[in-house]
């Protein structure tokens, strides 16, 4: 296909559930590295010789690096397109990964993992780009929902793979399988993915020209704001329901895996069907603002079965673990979409920037919390963080105006 040629109606129609999946397996082979990580922890102490406090060290690398580099490779996308930037991010990693084969160390490991996270940074600025590119707005959040299940897929290829293949056969084992699966989704991306169509706003000379930056009004601001809050209600949820359902609900750990492993599949379906109802009201924000309500709710009523413990704990966990993530898609399609083609890859990387350092920061902050007060405790903060996250939404009307899509503009070389 000429890549210096805009795509018909046709070619859009066909070609936008093709992005859709490489969008989708490029974000899940980053999240199998970043997630899959702390599952080498046995392995970085007994073969690596490292303490735990260590370790931990070695285990965050990947995260900073991802946090590091978003907002460069979001302008990076902004200005040479999404293909260039999720092949390139690609390759740097699987290159990366496969030089971690050959250190040891605590140093010369963590170098390794934060450059491998900073690579890996790419795909999460640019891969929701090029699916909000080829999808219309009335399908847009059905397809940023689908993508967003992107983060459970590689989440939970890490859990099945990784800790047999590094305690099998050491850490080379996993980073390799990692390597690989990174490269050939990598080669995938660099073959198939294909810059969606950018509008062009010309001036009196017939020149296009950049619109001026959204963060001039406190719109995008609020909504980076409430999707953070947001995420510390589902890293509570995340990290302590199943230490929960041990120590309160008396279950035991096999039998509690399995019920968060429910809990995290009806958050998975929860993100598609929360975005396909975004787009049949025709707004991400007020679905976003009913449901950070509902998150509260749900939260002050965890609380209240941690003071008083039944059998409606259980069902309360698995509504909370189903709604917990299902704002995410929304606060990324209403930040592209108040953002602008233009600006969409900046702003996609300053709201991954703030939901990953809220996600650093929840299990040690909370998991003191819980220590001090109990989980009563734990939950009612991630409840207050929830209600505030009401507030902090802009309202619909201000912040989403309807328009037509834009007419295509040819596309870079």
């Amino acid at each position: 296909m000429n890549k210096s040629a805009a795509p018909t109606p046709g070619d859009t129609g066909r070609k936008r559930w093709l992005m859709l999946g490489l969008g989708v397996a490029a974000q899940a082979v980053a999240c199998v590295f970043v997630y899959g990580v702390p599952y080498l922890v046995p392995e970085l102490r007994s073969t690596e010789h490292l303490s735990l406090a260590q370790a931990g060290v070695v285990i965050s690398a990947p995260t900073i690096g991802l946090m590091a580099a978003l907002v460069a490779w979001g302008a990076a996308a902004d200005r040479y397109g999404e293909r260039v930037v999720l092949g390139l991010g690609l390759a740097l990693s699987t290159l990366i990964l496969f030089a971690g084969l050959m250190v040891h160390g605590l140093v010369l490991l963590w170098v390794v993992f934060f450059l491998a996270g900073a690579a890996g940074a790419s795909v999460y600025a640019a891969s929701g780009r090029v699916v909000m590119g080829w999808f219309s707005a009335k399908e847009r959040g059905l397809a940023m929902g689908v993508r967003q299940t992107s983060t459970p897929l590689g989440m939970g290829v890490a859990a099945l793979a990784i800790p047999p293949l590094a305690a099998g056969n050491g850490i080379s084992a996993a980073l390799l399988f990692t390597a690989v699966l990174t490269g050939v989704v990598g080669l995938a991306v660099a073959i198939w993915v294909v810059d969606p169509p950018r509008p062009a706003k010309p001036t009196a000379d017939g020149a296009a020209t950049k619109p001026p930056s959204p963060y001039r009004s406190p719109v995008l601001w609020r909504v980076h704001g409430a999707s953070a809050l947001l995420v510390w209600p589902q890293f509570t949820v995340g990290a302590f329901g199943l230490l929960y359902l041990v120590d309160v609900q008396h279950w035991s750990v096999t039998d509690a895996g399995r019920l968060m492993a429910v809990g995290q599949l009806a958050g998975a379906l929860g993100r598609i069907a929360v975005g396909k109802w975004s787009d049949r009201v025709g707004s991400r924000l007020r679905p976003m603002r009913q449901l950070a309500l509902v998150n509260g709710v749900l939260m002050l009523l965890m609380a209240l079965c941690a003071l008083w413990p039944s059998w409606a704990a259980d069902v309360v966990l698995i509504a909370a673990c189903g709604l917990a993530a299902s704002t995410n898609g929304l606060s990324f399609t209403s930040t592209a979409e108040i953002a602008g083609p233009h600006w969409a890859g900046r702003a996609l990387g300053v709201q991954n920037t703030g939901q990953n350092l809220t996600a650093s920061l929840t299990p040690p902050l909370a998991g003191e919390l819980i220590v001090v007060g109990g989980y009563a405790a734990g939950f009612g903060l991630a409840a207050v963080f929830s209600l505030a996250a009401v507030f902090a939404t802009p309202s619909a009307h201000r912040a989403e105006t309807p328009r037509p899509d834009p007419a295509p503009a040819p596309l870079k070389t």
